[in-house]
Formats: structure tokens, sequence, C-alpha cells
């Protein structure tokens, strides 16, 4: 009994192992993950810019055209080229859009500083 035990349990430890291996994601894989998230927040159109660092030390700057499930297409700001990029080809990716809730907030705050000054100065007529 003890024999069939053991030996069960070495199987299902040995299992536990390969089946980990199997699933892993390198960290290729996770940056590639990462790009494609973050590419999919930016959204495509000309408000979504970005400054991309190819593997090969390639840089490609412009906006988004398009994004799909294995690539997305820059159009060069320098050639007025659209260069298709795979996730996987991706060494470093920065990009600059602000969603619409913060873009909201802004002119939200430049409107209070509008309404503060231009109080600010009438009551400073007033005396």
């Amino acid at each position: 009994m003890k024999k069939i035990l053991s030996f069960t349990l070495a199987v299902l430890l040995m299992q536990t192992v390969f089946v980990h291996q199997t699933f892993a994601e390198t960290k290729e894989e996770k940056f590639a993950g990462k790009v494609k998230t973050e590419i999919t927040k930016l959204g495509t159109g000309t408000d979504a810019k970005v400054k991309i660092k190819l593997k090969d030390g390639t840089k490609i700057k412009g906006y988004i055209m398009e994004a799909n499930e294995n690539q997305f297409v820059v159009m060069n700001s320098k050639t007025g080229q659209a260069v298709p990029v795979a996730y996987s080809q991706v060494g470093q990716a920065k990009g600059n859009n602000l969603s619409k809730g913060a873009k909201i907030a802004i002119y939200a705050a430049v409107a209070v500083g509008i309404i503060v000054l231009v109080s600010l100065i009438a009551g400073s007529q007033l005396k």
C-alpha cells in the first residue's frame, strides 16, 4: 500500500512540474501582452500618439492607425508611411493619449481657475 501511495504521489508531483512548465509564459510573451493591453487602451486615430523602439533598435514615432490580435499599425510621422508592428517586436513603447475623464477634469480645472481669476479682478475693482 505504501508503494502505491508513494508512486501515485511521485506521479502527481511530476505532473504538476510538467504542467507548470507548459503553461508558464516567457518574459517576452508577458511583455508583448502588456504592450498589447496598453496599445488597446490608447485606441486608434491621430490622438493615439506613440513612440516605439523595436528590439532591433528601429524607432517609430507617429499614431496608431489600427490594432488587432497580433499587431498594430503606426502611421510614421517622419515618412508618412504605415508601419505594421508585431507586439513581440516592441522593445519599448511610450504613448500619450489622455482619457476622456482626464480631459474633462483638465477643462473643468481651467474653467474654475478662470472664474476665480475673474471674480478676484472684479472684487478688487469694486473697492
